[in-house]
């Protein structure tokens, strides 16, 4: 398993908590962002930088990701075209997106985009919360332990 993170948007509080699984269970972590980023010193933690532009970082991700490889998004679309590809998607709130609830998933977002559009101002999301963080790493250890198990 690889695990490919779209970094411009994803949470520090996040990024820590996947260099220390990294570490603890030795599975590469790939950060993909359109500007330098900093990370710890690691054989099993890198970076991608992309050029700028609408998506390139999701492009890339795309291109990238294997079955079975883990893709950590808050980005709808981005998760859809992964999951086709055979691979997992996981929220920093510690959300999975599924095959079960990424049509619905979809729609909503089409539909909030719709309201923006019209002048509706619906905000964003709230601040990620302890609760959130602790939703992401629960998820992340269960995901990891599965892996391990049928690597071995």
């Amino acid at each position: 398993m690889h695990i490919w993170v779209d970094a411009d948007a994803c949470p520090v509080v996040i990024k820590e908590v996947l260099f220390r699984a990294a570490e603890r269970c030795q599975v590469m972590v790939t950060l993909v962002a359109n500007q330098p980023l900093r990370i710890p010193k690691s054989k099993f933690i890198s970076t991608l930088q992309v050029m700028k532009g609408f998506d390139v970082a999701d492009n890339e991700i795309v291109a990238r990701a294997r079955a079975g490889d883990l893709v950590i998004t808050s980005d709808i679309p981005l998760s859809a075209d992964v999951l086709a590809k055979g691979a997992l998607a996981l929220t920093p709130r510690g959300e999975q997106y599924t095959d079960d609830n990424i049509k619905s998933r979809l729609t909503m977002r089409d539909f909030m985009d719709t309201l923006r559009a019209s002048g509706i101002e619906s905000g964003g999301p709230p601040a990620l919360s302890q609760a959130d963080r602790q939703a992401f790493a629960n998820k992340l250890d269960t995901i990891l332990a599965k892996a391990a198990r049928q690597k071995s």
